[in-house]
């Protein structure tokens, strides 16, 4: 018989997450090496699980943690950078009794089975940012999004924007239309039936019009693509044993079940009325995220995903919690075909055959044709089970180039996120926050786009560390 044994020394980036992140004020950010850009003008936001235990309890998943903002405000006088938790009616509760009191993706609410009755999910605000012109939303795809002040941070609440009744949820993944400003989103209901509910909203966030489409049996709707006219949907093989969930016995987590023999499900929308235009199947797999979607002279629809063979990245993001990982789950760059009309995907291949995820495009060019995806990647070599990513990257379809920004060991980028010139609209940013597990501490680098392969144009220093987190944005000045 074959045995194995996991290394039970603490790995560089488990620091990062070890303890509670601790909030800052409004502080002067230094200059470590370069200096900032002179079109680099607006503000970063980034959004992630800060918190994972409470009085002794540890988080059943990294989804579980509390979610808290990063801003970085760039102006003319320099870089000023911001942390703050974000003041759910749940995180306020669990404060004030110093202990876990809710059940959420990854775990159910300690105590007897009646809390889990009692008590309904923690809205952990903990996935994703919306900038609008005067709030900042913080999204978590189980519940309505939480307003927040563009400078300070401050928490104002819930808000409803304007359709979101009882029951509803909004995304963490909203797409917005760069020529038109329009927003869409979506959110899934589990009832008697399941649910998507489609969003089409005015630049400000208002939501002016929704459509609600029966699913078949599918649940695990993290993000969606924009492409031209078409809002598009796959629905991975990954169903929920209801049951044990509503009763009480299992989180939501643990219940989701990987149908390998299954397809893949394609759902077409027409964007601008939001009715379905075609549905179709296509081989399994699963995919957290997109990273964009354009349509051909030919009508074809072309978009690209980080592709999994199945759901063991499920495992591996429960595992990340808790500072030790083993649970092999690569994900990598494919690109997709597609004939709208009847939703049948006509093509897919993979064109970066390493571990990465968080695909993003310049805002520029988000639901359009488009050169250059930018993403994290695993440094070659690494153990991609035991180890996150410790790079970011280019990709360029015009060239099939792959441009890496490698950061050395024990260092850890978060989602690369584009920041166009506010100068010269051809020339475009790419900022990260990274942690550094040599020094346990964190900095924002920042990148020429075109550049990736040399060095940062200028690294700034952060008063605290910042854990590991999902999604961010970039708002304008």
């Amino acid at each position: 018989m074959v045995t194995t044994t996991r290394s039970t020394q603490t790995k560089a980036w488990a620091k990062a997450i070890a303890q509670p992140a601790s909030e800052f004020p409004l502080t002067p950010l230094s200059v470590i090496a370069g200096q900032i850009p002179e079109g680099l003008r607006g503000s970063l936001y980034r959004n992630g699980p800060a918190r994972l235990e409470r009085g002794g309890m540890k988080m059943g998943h990294w989804f579980d943690g509390d979610g808290a903002i990063l801003g970085v405000h760039f102006t003319e006088a320099g870089a000023t950078g911001i942390y703050r938790y974000v003041q759910t009616a749940g995180y306020q509760a669990e404060t004030a009794a110093g202990k876990l009191l809710y059940g959420n993706y990854g775990m159910t609410a300690p105590g007897p089975i009646w809390h889990q009755w009692q008590r309904p999910l923690k809205n952990a605000a903990n996935t994703s940012v919306l900038a609008l012109p005067d709030k900042l939303l913080a999204l978590w795809e189980g519940g309505k999004p939480h307003a927040l002040d563009l400078q300070t941070l401050e928490t104002w609440g819930e808000d409803d924007l304007s359709k979101l009744s009882e029951g509803l949820t909004y995304s963490a993944h909203p797409k917005r239309d760069p020529k038109t400003g329009e927003i869409f989103n979506f959110g899934v209901s589990a009832g008697r039936n399941i649910i998507l509910n489609v969003y089409k909203s005015d630049s400000t966030g208002k939501i002016l019009k929704t459509a609600a489409v029966p699913l078949n049996g599918r649940i695990m709707i993290h993000d969606f693509v924009l492409a031209g006219p078409y809002l598009i949907f796959c629905l991975p093989p990954v169903e929920m044993q209801a049951l044990p969930v509503l009763v009480g016995l299992s989180s939501f987590s643990d219940a989701l079940v990987w149908r390998s023999q299954q397809p893949t499900q394609i759902l077409v929308l027409d964007r601008e009325n939001l009715s379905v235009v075609s549905q179709g199947e296509a081989e399994p797999w699963y995919q957290w995220h997109f990273g964009n979607g354009g349509v051909s002279a030919d009508g074809m629809v072309t978009f690209d995903l980080v592709r999994y063979a199945d759901f063991q990245t499920n495992q591996y993001l429960k595992e990340v919690a808790t500072g030790q990982t083993h649970t092999p789950a690569k994900g990598t760059l494919w690109q997709v075909k597609l004939n709208p009309q009847t939703g049948k995907v006509t093509a897919m291949e993979e064109v970066v055959d390493r571990g990465c995820e968080f695909p993003v495009v310049s805002p520029f060019e988000v639901g359009q044709d488009w050169r250059y995806s930018y993403f994290s990647i695993h440094r070659p070599g690494v153990d991609f089970s035991q180890e996150p990513h410790g790079a970011i990257a280019r990709y360029d379809y015009q060239t099939d180039t792959l441009t890496t920004a490698n950061l050395e060991e024990n260092r850890y980028p978060m989602e690369p996120i584009y920041a166009p010139d506010a100068q010269n609209g051809d020339r475009g940013w790419i900022i990260t926050i990274v942690y550094d597990g040599n020094a346990d501490t964190s900095e924002v680098w920042i990148f020429d786009a075109d550049r990736l392969d040399t060095e940062p144009v200028c690294r700034l220093g952060l008063p605290k560390v910042i854990p590991f987190g999902f999604h961010g944005t970039w708002k304008p000045a």
